[in-house]
């Protein structure tokens, strides 16, 4: 197919930074975080060229749909399964204060109480995906998401178990591009940071 997936995570946000696992608490961007949504939208619209678009679909979460608006892109589709990992009782915590009672805990090797388990978030991408490939044959599809949820969705495009998604980083902003050689799925670009406005620097 000659159209391609593109991720697009949000921006900043006060969570991101301070490493709290941010599911559906609907926190908004930091000034930086609009800053850099605004500079990966100049960076994904010269990723894409002029291919048609297909689909925008954007996470629910208010700082999805504000970094959609920020990148110069029309949502045509927002939906809850593109919505970030359910964390559960772990919401709003970082990985080291999870691990003061559950040593070596990492969402990809353990449970998140009252929230989803792997095994549901990967059924989540496989819908996505679904839907996204039927969208392919018109032209580009943009996912404006989340960092966790984008990780299996790469996984998932790449036919490898959801849990793979921690060896694919994704950082706020980040765009990446995925499609496929000859039927075969394959990773364009991964996690391309955005483009500041003076655009790269001259050597």
């Amino acid at each position: 197919m000659s159209a391609h997936l593109y991720l697009l995570r949000h921006g900043e946000t006060e969570w991101s930074l301070s490493g709290q696992h941010t599911g559906r608490t609907d926190i908004p961007l930091t000034p930086n975080g609009e800053k850099r949504a605004a500079e990966a939208g100049r960076m994904l619209a010269g990723l894409r060229g002029d291919n048609p678009l297909a689909l925008v679909m954007s996470s629910p979460r208010s700082r999805a749909v504000r970094t959609a608006e920020l990148a110069g892109l029309t949502v045509t589709e927002v939906s809850e399964d593109l919505a970030e990992w359910d964390y559960g009782d772990y919401e709003g915590l970082t990985t080291p204060q999870i691990r003061e009672t559950v040593p070596g805990w990492t969402v990809w090797t353990h449970p998140c109480p009252n929230g989803e388990t792997v095994d549901q978030v990967g059924a989540r991408a496989q819908r996505v995906l679904a839907h996204v490939r039927e969208k392919l044959r018109d032209g580009d599809v943009v996912l404006v998401g989340h960092g966790h949820f984008g990780r299996v969705l790469v996984a998932t495009w790449l036919q490898l178990p959801p849990t793979e998604g921690v060896r694919f980083a994704l950082d706020a902003a980040g765009v990446s591009e995925l499609g496929d050689e000859r039927g075969v799925p394959q990773i364009r670009r991964l996690n391309v940071p955005p483009l500041p406005e003076r655009g790269f620097p001259h050597a």
